[in-house]
């Protein structure tokens, strides 16, 4: 049993170490989710501002009006830029969350099967020894009726 110790103890590190890969890996996820959630806020305020300006713009112009205009949509598009790599770099660290989330579960996996195939040896192991205690015995009651036949003269 102190042989499966070692192995109980490396699946209980193994198991804790995945729990804190799922966390990683959730925190990741809504991180993701609000960097997406801020780009579709920026794309949703350039749509409506572009709305806006062609039904203001059907009325009346300035140059003034139309350069701020333009001003104020290339930054929203700059911000939509710049929340674009910080979109790329937030779906990065889910991919690596996911990916150290899946080598941790395997190492799990394989701590438990290594678990598995030490008990079944080990259960091999005492099956053949009761098998061949139990082989021993039959053999000596074989061999003590012989001898009681044999003094009995048969």
């Amino acid at each position: 049993m102190t042989a499966h110790k070692s192995i109980l103890l490396a699946i209980d590190l193994a198991a804790a170490q995945r729990e804190q890969a799922q966390a990683q890996l959730q925190k990741a996820r809504q991180t993701d989710a609000h960097a997406q959630g801020q780009m579709q806020q920026l794309q949703d305020y350039l749509q409506e501002t572009e709305q806006r300006w062609m039904k203001g713009a059907q009325a009346s112009t300035s140059p003034e009006l139309l350069h701020h205009h333009y001003q104020f949509t290339t930054r929203l598009n700059q911000a939509m830029a710049l929340q674009s790599g910080v979109l790329q770099g937030s779906r990065a660290r889910v991919e690596a969350a996911q990916q150290h989330l899946l080598s941790v579960e395997i190492r799990l996996a394989s701590f438990k099967k290594l678990l598995a195939n030490r008990r079944a040896t080990q259960a091999d192991i005492e099956r053949r020894r009761e098998q061949r205690q139990t082989d021993e015995f039959a053999n000596l009651q074989t061999q003590r009726r012989q001898r009681i036949q044999a003094e009995n003269g048969l």
